[in-house]
């Protein structure tokens, strides 16, 4: 059959072929691939290559060529190795780079991206690895896939032949340079003819250069502290310095003064804020407002374009924490851009100051608000409906109130009146012979004027002012002066209610009530009233009562007068105390025999200056002392005892004390002095008699 022409209908198959699988042309043996001798065909066919088709002509059994050339060295067969197993894992090694653009970025304009460019030499595949680079925030690694990689539209690929360093390729668009070249593919490069220029400088990235810069200048500024962690750890823990302090937010919306209490870690130099709450402080129970963390004190210039929403600062641009120095009280810190106030600290924090940085605290300050002046009351003006103290009553109040009264002055002073007699400041001729009788009330301080009727006048008479207050003219209307009896004298003008009266008499209760009450009236007016009543014959009591007096004085100073004209002898105690030069107080010049009393602040009143006449302020009870009683009368005993311990001087002071106390008595009392007890022995030496004395009493 294998001589049929190959026409349909003449090509049959083979029953026996059951299998089609090419033969495998390598065996393996412990890893290794093993090259096969003997080949076979499709179906484990026999090849016509080891047919007897192909043996040689030449009988070897007839014809050996040892025989004839002697015996040769037997020349190894090579092993045959395919394309594919003799360049398996050898591949050749390009460093090349490419610029890619960046659009909207204000810190780089493009990257250059290194890159190794893999030709594997089995296949003829390529295969783009890029090495990663740290925080780039780029998806690096593989980043072209191994495949062949067409070079035109006309189906050509990039061959090893196309690679050299120095050249531009171009995969996919992406124009990738090559500067350099591993050993290897020099080598094979050069075994095949081509010889690789000098390796080139890879240009660095701007970006990725810049931050290296930073990250360079930031080792320069920073040195490791040589301090032991673990050491301060164990020498300060739980030693916390606490400060107080205040955070003044007023400046803005809905803002206060709130208090806060900074703690500094001596273990870790850490900062920890926590929040004083109050009881209905109105806010959220949050224990701190700043977590145990490294304190800020000094940040570098952030540009203005930094993206502070989303990316917080760290460590690096930092340039300075706060440390214990820099905490002092009275000063200020800043707490992530808040301003905070040191006013206090406890007493560990000044003692750790005073003793390890020696330093002294400042005092704690005084931040306590001093409460606002309230805001000035404006009284409004009066409606005229009714009277004013009540209309101002209700403006204190906001539930209206009755005013107050003095009930305690009313009951003493119930149905008690100054009268006194007025009349017209006439401007009319019938006026004048009107009278008015003006009563003013001790109890509420009011006025009331009725005007007695006068037959065959025509004036009926009657209430002329029911009880009110009478205010003065050119006061002020929300706080009005108001008449008292200071202003009410002889000749006196009253202005009620823009009718001017003229007081021309009054009542000799007026003077009784401003002798019993002489503080409350200046003297002006109770001479005033005094001179009225003396003219009018009021005063004839009291004149009878002061001629009686004045002829006690008179009989008594004649008294007086007839023991100046006898001799005096003087006592022993005279003449002791004259002996040691001891003088009485009262005859010393610069002795103060009275006490000079203060002016008082008398308000000007419009009084008439006739029968004004001087008062007499002398002491109705005249002061006189005693003689000094003689210590010679008295018994050896009575003697010892009044001078086993006191002195001269001594005896002297507690008698002038003690007749200083007994004037003080009569002064403050009026009481009239009792004659003081004489002594015994100079009462009977001035009427003459003899005395017996005992045995113990010495008179001399």
């Amino acid at each position: 059959m294998a001589g049929l022409p190959k026409l349909p209908g003449l090509t049959f198959t083979d029953p026996t072929l059951t299998s089609y699988h090419l033969s495998q042309t390598f065996s393996i043996s412990n890893g290794y691939k093993i090259p096969k001798n003997d080949y076979v065909g499709i179906g484990n066919r026999e090849l016509d290559s080891n047919s007897v088709k192909f043996i040689s002509t030449n009988d070897p059994v007839r014809f050996d060529p040892s025989l004839t050339y002697g015996r040769t060295k037997a020349i190894p067969v090579q092993m045959f190795k395919p394309h594919y197993a003799l360049y398996d894992q050898k591949c050749l090694t390009f460093k090349a780079f490419f610029k890619q653009g960046v659009a909207e970025s204000p810190d780089e304009y493009y990257r250059v991206r290194h890159v190794n460019i893999i030709y594997f030499l089995e296949d003829d595949t390529i295969t783009i690895m890029e090495p990663r680079t740290p925080n780039s925030g780029i998806d690096q690694g593989r980043l072209l896939k191994r495949h062949r990689i067409p070079k035109s539209e006309d189906g050509e690929f990039w061959h090893w032949k196309d690679f050299g360093v120095g050249r531009n390729i171009v995969f996919y668009g992406v124009v990738y340079h090559l500067v350099d070249c591993d050993t290897f593919t020099r080598e094979y490069m050069a075994s095949q003819g081509l010889v690789m220029a000098e390796p080139e400088q890879l240009p660095p990235d701007p970006y990725t250069q810049n931050r290296l810069m930073k990250s360079h200048q930031n080792n320069f500024t920073k040195t490791p502290s040589a301090d032991d962690k673990f050491r301060r750890f164990l020498e300060y823990d739980g030693k916390i310095l606490k400060f107080k302090a205040i955070w003044d937010d007023r400046d803005s919306e809905y803002g206060e003064i709130r208090k806060y209490e900074v703690l500094y870690f001596l273990a870790d130099d850490t900062v920890a804020v926590k929040e004083i709450h109050t009881k209905n402080d109105g806010r959220d129970p949050y224990s701190q407002l700043l977590r145990k963390t490294k304190l800020p004190k000094i940040w570098t210039d952030r540009p203005a374009h930094f993206p502070s929403i989303y990316l917080e600062t760290t460590d690096e641009e930092v340039t300075e924490f706060y440390q214990p120095k820099d905490l002092r009280v009275g000063e200020t810190i800043f707490v992530l851009g808040r301003k905070m106030l040191l006013y206090d600290c406890d007493d560990f924090t000044r003692n750790y100051f005073k003793k390890a940085l020696c330093m002294e605290q400042g005092p704690p300050m005084d931040i306590s608000e001093k409460p606002k002046p309230p805001p000035e009351k404006k009284i409004p003006p009066h409606d005229g409906i009714g009277s004013l103290e009540d209309s101002l009553q209700n403006t204190l109040t906001f539930m209206p109130k009755p005013p107050r009264k003095d009930v305690v002055k009313q009951i003493l002073n119930a149905n008690k009146y100054l009268r006194y007699e007025m009349k017209m400041d006439d401007i009319h001729p019938e006026d004048s012979i009107r009278r008015f009788l003006l009563l003013y009330s001790l109890g509420d301080n009011t006025c009331k004027i009725f005007e007695p009727p006068i037959e065959n006048s025509g004036i009926i008479g009657g209430k002329y002012l029911r009880s009110t207050l009478l205010p003065k003219p050119n006061t002020n209307p929300l706080d009005p002066e108001y008449y008292s009896p200071i202003d009410f004298y002889i000749g006196a003008t009253i202005t009620v209610f823009q009718q001017r009266f003229i007081i021309t008499g009054a009542d000799l209760y007026v003077y009784r009530y401003m002798q019993a009450n002489s503080s409350k009236f200046p003297c002006e007016v109770i001479e005033n009233i005094r001179n009225y009543m003396f003219n009018k014959g009021y005063l004839k009591d009291d004149i009878e009562k002061q001629v009686e007096e004045n002829k006690i004085d008179i009989e008594k100073a004649e008294r007086d007068a007839i023991g100046k004209n006898l001799i005096y002898t003087q006592t022993e105690m005279e003449k002791c105390l004259e002996r040691f030069n001891i003088k009485d107080e009262r005859e010393d010049p610069t002795f103060q025999k009275e006490y000079v009393k203060e002016p008082l602040v008398i308000p000007e009143h419009n009084v008439p200056s006739f029968g004004i006449q001087p008062v007499n302020n002398e002491c109705p009870y005249p002061i006189t002392t005693p003689p000094i009683p003689s210590l010679d009368c008295k018994s050896e005993a009575q003697r010892i005892a009044s001078t086993e311990y006191d002195t001269e001087e001594e005896k002297i002071k507690k008698y002038y004390d003690k007749v200083l106390r007994e004037h003080k008595h009569i002064c403050e009392n009026a009481e009239p002095q009792q004659p003081p007890p004489e002594d015994d022995c100079l009462a009977k030496e001035r009427k003459g008699k003899s005395v017996k004395f005992d045995d113990n009493v010495k008179c001399e």
